[in-house]
């Protein structure tokens, strides 16, 4: 381990470190991930997009549980391991963070430069007109809607609803969007079946192509959304660090890979290579808009 934990350090202190972040890392902050130890993958189906546009009542069942979900997610604070992300980036060791989560909480943390892959879950979008809004006026919306709902919230899921019976979500009524008045609202985030925004990936990849190493953080890389900028690294001949509990997909392109809570080995990161770094070095670095 000591030998994996020096690895890592030598790449992240020469600098120019792309992060690639997913759920693993906001654990600790309370919000489970999928095939992490507190997966909840074996008991908990996303929401596919081609379902959620498809079928009214899977729409209207989704919305019910994540009218209480989203709140305990939008609670949550940044952890030890965002805020270590943060002083690396502040040290300018760190050029850019790519993450898969929807949870903002990379931006909480005092990170900037920060490429959301999947979105955010505080913001909505009318899948008719565009417009966007925030997830508060939805809150608001969808409260005076449902004056009389009453439900008792069971584990939050990574994608920011909770379990609830049948009984609970017969009654909850949906709302359209307020701009245009007919359109379907969805969570601004990309869902399982649903193609990421064309200009972000390009941001994503051209990040990777100008790193000097790319740091993948709490992500088990089963998905191609993310594993694709693992493979394009290496690829490129960019050497690639895991940290991470428990193996991921992309264990083959690793120079340097670290089984450990990623609020433990982070900050322990951080502390070893930022010691040696000069406040002056820290700059802010220019990257392009996530589209």
């Amino acid at each position: 381990m000591t030998d994996t934990f020096e690895a890592l350090a030598g790449l992240v202190a020469a600098g120019q470190v792309v992060v690639l972040s997913g759920a693993g890392l906001s654990t600790e902050s309370g919000i489970p991930d999928y095939r992490g130890p507190s997966g909840v993958a074996h008991r908990h189906t996303p929401m596919t997009y081609q379902t959620f546009t498809g079928d009214p009542a899977a729409r209207r069942r989704y919305w019910a549980r994540s009218h209480l979900g989203w709140r305990l997610v939008a609670r949550s604070a940044p952890n030890a391991g965002h805020r270590a992300v943060a002083r690396l980036q502040r040290a300018g060791l760190v050029t850019g963070i790519i993450t898969q989560n929807v949870d903002g909480l990379h931006g909480a943390a005092g990170s900037d430069r920060v490429v959301e892959l999947h979105g955010r879950l505080d913001r909505v979008v009318c899948l008719d007109c565009g417009d966007r809004t925030g997830r508060d006026d939805l809150d608001r919306r969808l409260r005076a809607a449902n004056p009389g709902f009453v439900a008792r919230a069971g584990a939050v899921n990574p994608d920011g609803d909770v379990e609830l019976g049948d009984a609970q979500v017969a009654a909850f009524r949906t709302v359209d969007c307020g701009a245009c008045g007919t359109g379907m609202l969805k969570p601004d985030v990309v869902f399982f079946g649903e193609t990421v925004p064309a200009p972000r990936v390009a941001s994503c990849f051209d990040l990777v192509g100008r790193a000097r190493a790319v740091l993948v953080l709490g992500s088990s890389l089963t998905v191609m959304s993310g594993r694709r900028f693992v493979i394009r690294a290496a690829k490129l001949g960019i050497p690639v660090g895991i940290v991470n509990q428990g193996p991921t997909r992309g264990d083959g392109y690793a120079h340097a890979r670290l089984d450990a809570p990623l609020g433990v080995a982070l900050p322990a990161l951080a502390d070893r290579v930022t010691a040696a770094v000069p406040a002056a070095a820290a700059r802010p670095v220019e990257v392009p808009a996530a589209g």
